[in-house]
């Protein structure tokens, strides 16, 4: 007897079902006019298109089989991630910087895997990966997009490396840039910006209260918008505090709460090819460094504003008695936590902070030379701190176990107490 043949996962009728979706719902989006009578029915358009795509990005792990990632280890103080697409110069410029060696031809897709290097730079350990080339639709998962997305979402920075000679300043019909951007965005990375201030608190009753600290109000959007994007992800009772005055598009991206904030520098390549007025151009642009890996222009600078725009704070250990040791420090950042001196001591180890009696600093964040601080101090660039125990000092982790005077289990309230049932007679 011949075994029944299976049916095809469902992963992939779902994911045809939510590009017929979206591509409705951008349809009606494109016909639909734009003014103060269709604001509200946008709004809610956009926040079922922002529902289809997370469910696009993140599919039901019931079914289907699990697709293919790249496995790189997380290595030195941060990681950069190389995005572009195919023949841009990614792999040279990776060989220029780390010394990795990373296949290079005449040819596209010439990577078809990520490559990690390491940069050294300013006694910090930079990972660097050179992923392949993404192409239009990488985050419906052509040409396997989803998977270098992934990677660049785990990025403390990326940098959008772009061809010179298929720029705007080239007068190119190539929108490169734009096309990147689209797509990151897409599978929610949001390039150079920051995350709205705005407040969200969920309730069981009560309604919606729209409250703004705004100077002008809302401008950018409507009560009735506010409240049909709210009913779209069935929130009908909550407490919402504008501190910006923000658009529909960065509402939807607080309500969805999976949305990464990266910084992103744009790297025009191949810069011998163009004209100084042409080059001129393209420099003046925000977050835009003009190199070329062929004649070896403008490393020095690309490596000076991937250091600024990571904001690391390098600190230095130093024991007692004993003079600083500046070959190995102990890297912070803002975005990775804090650059506070708790987040030194956990850096270093979990429970040193715990037993910290004050701790010594001398650099630009001190006031004088070895100024005793606590744990909410802020460092800075280059600082150099000793931390001292306290030895009498009790670890009330350590005082938890059987022979505990207080009753954890207990209810804290007589009410919430179970009574017993009555014994049987």
């Amino acid at each position: 007897r011949a075994a029944p043949r299976r049916a095809p996962p469902p992963t992939s009728l779902a994911m045809s079902d939510i590009m017929e979706k979206i591509a409705s719902i951008e349809l009606e989006m494109s016909r639909t006019q734009k003014n103060k009578a269709t604001a509200a029915h946008l709004g809610s358009l956009k926040a079922k298109l922002a529902k289809l795509r997370r469910d696009l990005i993140e599919p039901s792990s019931k079914g289907g089989p699990k697709g293919e990632g790249f496995d790189v280890t997380k290595t030195g103080d941060c990681r950069v991630g190389l995005v572009g697409f195919p023949s841009v110069g990614k792999s040279t410029l990776l060989t220029e910087l780390t010394g990795t060696d990373s296949e290079v031809a005449a040819y596209e897709f010439t990577t078809l895997t990520c490559i990690p290097g390491v940069i050294h730079y300013n006694d910090a350990k930079i990972q660097l990966l050179d992923l392949p080339g993404i192409i239009e639709g990488a985050s419906e998962g052509k040409g396997r997009g989803r998977q270098v997305i992934a990677v660049a979402k785990s990025s403390d920075l990326i940098l959008m490396v772009l061809d010179a000679t298929k720029s705007e300043a080239a007068n190119s019909t190539y929108a490169h840039k734009e096309i990147l951007t689209r797509e990151l965005e897409a599978v929610g990375l949001r390039l150079n910006q920051t995350p709205p201030r705005v407040y969200v608190k969920p309730k069981h009753s009560g309604g919606v209260q729209v409250n703004n600290v705004v100077s002008g109000g809302l401008t950018k959007m409507s009560e009735s918008t506010i409240l049909k994007i709210l009913a779209e992800y069935k929130i009908h009772h909550c407490e919402l505090l504008f501190r910006e005055d923000v658009t529909v598009d960065q509402f939807i991206d607080v309500l969805e709460g999976n949305r990464k904030y990266v910084r992103c520098l744009y790297v025009y390549n191949k810069v011998d090819a163009l004209t100084i007025e042409e080059v001129d151009s393209l420099s003046r642009r925000p977050d835009s460094v003009c190199i070329s890996c062929h004649m070896k222009l403008g490393m020095d600078h690309l490596l000076r504003r991937t250091w600024n725009d990571m904001g690391l704070v390098r600190v230095y250990t130093k024991k007692t008695g004993q003079k600083p040791d500046f070959d190995e420090p102990v890297v912070l950042a803002d975005h990775r936590g804090g650059c506070t001196v708790k987040h030194f001591c956990d850096q270093i180890h979990n429970t040193l902070s715990r037993g910290l009696k004050y701790a010594q600093v001398w650099g630009v964040s001190a006031k004088h030379m070895g100024q005793r601080v606590g744990l909410k101090h802020a460092l800075s660039d280059e600082d150099v701190v000793q931390v001292v125990k306290d030895d009498g000092a009790v670890d009330k982790e350590e005082l938890k176990g059987r022979f505990s005077t207080t009753k954890k289990n207990d209810p804290a309230r007589i009410a919430d107490r179970v009574k017993k049932a009555k014994l049987k007679t």
